[in-house]
């Protein structure tokens, strides 16, 4: 693994990262305003996720030694905490809640049956990375509507198997985004 320097929090805020990379600038900036606090760990590594779109070993590796904590520490804030990714995300996202309602209502079929639709749409959009990523929630808040899923950012309650399947191959007819 490539060694990461840090800058200093006196050093030219001109200077740019040695990768080149604007974003290591930003997200110094981020933890410039925070004081290069330890306490400011997870606002920080919602920044490094903001920038990044997911958390790489090297960024976490970074932010450690900005806030002069060690890497286990901000390795398992980052793992405990659900919304933090350590993979690429694909251009549509569904999540299957598994809260014991929606379980209780079939959501364990329904997770198997959106797994396996995203596989394939995964297959048939040729595209490097992701198409459709698959996450689950423990609860979702909306036990009344059970199951439910979120489908890009929208709620989704009662959801048939059926209706998933549907609803994700309307995504690969119209294309990422």
């Amino acid at each position: 693994m490539a060694k990461i320097q840090q800058k200093s929090p006196d050093a030219d805020p001109g200077l740019a990262h040695p990768s080149g990379d604007h974003r290591f600038k930003m997200l110094d900036a981020s933890m410039k305003r925070q004081r290069f606090q330890p306490d400011a760990l997870i606002e920080v590594l919602h920044t490094a996720q903001e920038l990044f779109g997911y958390l790489q070993d090297d960024i976490l590796l970074y932010v450690a030694h900005g806030l002069k904590l060690p890497p286990s520490r901000v390795y398992g804030v980052a793992t405990f905490y659900h919304f933090f990714t350590f993979a690429p995300r694909g251009a549509h996202t569904c999540v299957v809640c598994m809260g014991t309602a929606c379980y209780v209502k079939g959501g364990e079929t329904l997770l198997a049956t959106v797994r396996a639709c995203a596989a394939g749409e995964n297959r048939e959009s040729g595209e490097n990375g992701p198409f459709v990523s698959v996450e689950t929630a423990r609860c979702l808040g909306a036990c009344g509507l059970a199951p439910v899923v979120v489908f890009d950012g929208e709620v989704c309650g009662t959801v048939e198997p059926a209706l998933a399947e549907a609803r994700m191959k309307g995504w690969l007819q119209h294309g990422p985004g």
